[in-house]
C-alpha cells in the first residue's frame, strides 16, 4: 500500500476513533493517540512516514490560525501578565528542569538535555479545551490555558532552535542565545501584525465566497513560510499574531453572511481533519522509535521517561503554586492590579499541561548526524518525548474531568450578558426599521410583519433579563419555541421535496429554497 492510500486509510480510522471518543464522552485526541499506537503495532497495517518539516509546514499554520482566530485580544490584554509568565517564564523553567533531570539522571549531554527540555516545554490545549467546553470551568482558567498554549508554542520552539544550534556547533553563549530568543520571537510577532495590517483590507475586498475562504487558508501558510524561510523569525508567533487580528476584524471583512457560514463550516472540517491525522500519526511513530533503542533495556527507557514526566509535572505544579502568589509584588512594581485565582483553579491549570503534536514534530527534527557521526541519543529523545506525550494525554486527559468535578469548579455562564447583547441588536434593528419606514414607503403588511418579529424578540430577551439570565423556565420556553419552529420548517422542507419528486419544480429550485430553510434552522440554534 502506497503512502497516499495509507494516508487515506489513517484518515478513515481517525474519523471512526473520533466517533468512538464522542460516544464514550472522552476527548478525541486520547482515542486517536491510542488508536494510532494500536495501528503502529498491528502487523500488516500501513505506516505513514511524514518528514517532520512537512508536519510543521502542513499542520501548524491552519491549526494555530484557527486557535488564534477564536482568541480575543481583550482577553489577552486582561490576562497578559499570567499568559506571559506561563508562555515565557514557565517555558524556560520547564526547559531547565527537564534538562537537569535528563543530564544528571538519564545521562544525556547538556546540549541534548536542553533540546529535550525545549521540545517538552510547549503545551497542547486540544484535549484540555474539549474537557473545559463539556464540563464548564471559570472563564479565567480557559483563557489562561488557551492563551498560554498559543504563545508557548512559539517560545518553546525558539528555545528549541537555540538548543539545536548548540548541538550542531558544539558552542553555546547565554548572551547570544537570549538575544536570538528575543529577536526571533519579537520579529515573528511584528511580522504577523504587519501582514495583518497590509493583507486583511485586501482580503476583505474579495467578494466570491470560494476565493475568500481559499485565501483565508493560504495566507497563514504564506505568513509561516515567509517568517521561517525568508526572515528567519518565529513562524508560529507570526501566524498567532496574524490570526488574532484576523479574528478580531473578520466580522467586518466577510463579504456576506453566506460566506461567513461557509467559512465557519469549512474551517471546522479542516481543523478536525488536521488534528485527527496529527494525533494518529503521533501514536503511529512509537514502534519504529522502540526498534532503534536496542542498546537500552525496555524497563530502563521507561524509567527515564517516567522521571522526565515527573519532573515536567512537578515543575508546572510548583510554578502555579508559587509564582501567582507574587502578583502583589508585580502589582507594586507595575502599578497595576491583577485578579488572582483560587488554589482549585491553579490545580486544574497545572493538570491541564498536556503535550501533543508540536513536541513530537520538534523531536523528529533532531538531526540524525552531527559532525559526520550518528547522533546516538536522538532515538532516546524521541522515545522520551513520545512517552511523555502519551502520559500527559492519557493520564491527565482521562483524570482531568474527575478533578474538575471533585473540586466543584464550575464556570460562571454569563447568560445575562448574552441576552443583553441580543436585546441591543434587536433594538438597533427596530430603530433602523423606523428610519427605513420614514425614508421609504414600505407596504404596510411588510412593515408590520417585521415590526412584530423584532418586538417579539425584544419581549423574550427582556423577560430573560428580568428573570436573572437563562432560568429553567426561560430555557424550557425557548426550547419549546425552537422545537415548534423546527417542525414548521420540516413541513416546508417535505412540501418542496414532494413537489420536486412530482416534477412540479426543478432540483435547482428545490435546492435554493432548501438552502434558505437550512439557514433559518441553523439560526434557531439549540
Amino acid at each position: 500500500m502506497g503512502q497516499i492510500e495509507a494516508l487515506i486509510f489513517l484518515l478513515g480510522m481517525a474519523a471512526l476513533l473520533a466517533q468512538l471518543a464522542r460516544v464514550a464522552r472522552v476527548p478525541y485526541p486520547i482515542f486517536l493517540v491510542l488508536g494510532g499506537l494500536t495501528l503502529g503495532f498491528t502487523p500488516g497495517l500501513p505506516t505513514v512516514e511524514i518528514p517532520p518539516e512537512v508536519i510543521f509546514v502542513i499542520f501548524l499554520p491552519p491549526l494555530l490560525n484557527s486557535s488564534a482566530y477564536a482568541f480575543s485580544p481583550l482577553d489577552l490584554r486582561a490576562h497578559l501578565r499570567a499568559i506571559t509568565l506561563l508562555s515565557v517564564g514557565l517555558v524556560l523553567l520547564t526547559t531547565l528542569g527537564v534538562a537537569a533531570v535528563a543530564h544528571f539522571v538519564v545521562g544525556l549531554p547538556w546540549a541534548a538535555s536542553f533540546v529535550l527540555g525545549a521540545i517538552l516545554a510547549p503545551t497542547d490545549p486540544v484535549a484540555a479545551e474539549a474537557i473545559f467546553r463539556r464540563l464548564g470551568v471559570p472563564e479565567r482558567v480557559g483563557t489562561v490555558v488557551g492563551g498560554e498554549s498559543l504563545i508557548n508554542d512559539g517560545t518553546g520552539l525558539v528555545a528549541f532552535r537555540v538548543a539545536l544550534v548548540a548541538v550542531t556547533t558544539g558552542t553555546f553563549s547565554l548572551w547570544e542565545a537570549g538575544l536570538d530568543f528575543l529577536l526571533v520571537g519579537g520579529g515573528g510577532i511584528l511580522f504577523g501584525l504587519v501582514v495583518a495590517r497590509v493583507v486583511l483590507p485586501l482580503w476583505g475586498r474579495l467578494r466570491d465566497p470560494s476565493i475568500q475562504i481559499t485565501f483565508s487558508v493560504l495566507i497563514p501558510y504564506g505568513v509561516y513560510i515567509c517568517s521561517e524561510r525568508l526572515l528567519g523569525v518565529s513562524g508560529i508567533l507570526a501566524v498567532v499574531a496574524y490570526g488574532m487580528v484576523q479574528g478580531w476584524r473578520a466580522p467586518r471583512l466577510f463579504a456576506n453572511a453566506s460566506t461567513r457560514i461557509q467559512a465557519v463550516a469549512f474551517w471546522g472540517v479542516l481543523v478536525f481533519v488536521l488534528e485527527a491525522l496529527l494525533f494518529v500519526l503521533v501514536g503511529q511513530q512509537l514502534p519504529s522509535i522502540i526498534g532503534n533503542l536496542g542498546e537500552y533495556a525496555f524497563w530502563q527507557i521507561l524509567l527515564y521517561a517516567a522521571l522526565v514526566y515527573v519532573a515536567l509535572l512537578l515543575t508546572r505544579t510548583a510554578f502555579f503554586f508559587t509564582v501567582p502568589y507574587l502578583h502583589p509584588v508585580f502589582d507594586r512594581l507595575l502599578r497595576s492590579r491583577y485578579g488572582r485565582g483560587t488554589p482549585q483553579e491553579y490545580l486544574v491549570m497545572s493538570w491541564s499541561g498536556m503535550r501533543g503534536g508540536v513536541s513530537l514534530a520538534a523531536a523528529l527534527t533532531v538531526p540524525t548526524v552531527v559532525d559526520g557521526q550518528a547522533y546516538e541519543v536522538r532515538d532516546l529523545i524521541l522515545f522520551i518525548t513520545f512517552a511523555v506525550i502519551l502520559a500527559t494525554l492519557v493520564l491527565q486527559g482521562l483524570t482531568l474531568p474527575t478533578l474538575i468535578n471533585r473540586l466543584r469548579l464550575e464556570g460562571e455562564t454569563d447568560t445575562t450578558a448574552e441576552l443583553r447583547a441580543r436585546l441591543e441588536g434587536a433594538r438597533a434593528a427596530l430603530d433602523r426599521l423606523e428610519r427605513m419606514c420614514a425614508e421609504n414607503s414600505l407596504p404596510p403588511q411588510n412593515e408590520q410583519g417585521m415590526r412584530d418579529y423584532y418586538e417579539d424578540r425584544i419581549r423574550r430577551y427582556e423577560s430573560g433579563i428580568e428573570a436573572g439570565g437563562v432560568t429553567r423556565e426561560y430555557a424550557e420556553s425557548s426550547a419549546t419555541w425552537r422545537n415548534w419552529r423546527r417542525d414548521l420548517i420540516e413541513a416546508e422542507r417535505e412540501a418542496i421535496i414532494r413537489m420536486r419528486d412530482m416534477g412540479e419544480i426543478s432540483p435547482e429550485t428545490m435546492r435554493r429554497i432548501e438552502r434558505d430553510l437550512d439557514l433559518e434552522e441553523s439560526r434557531i440554534g439549540g
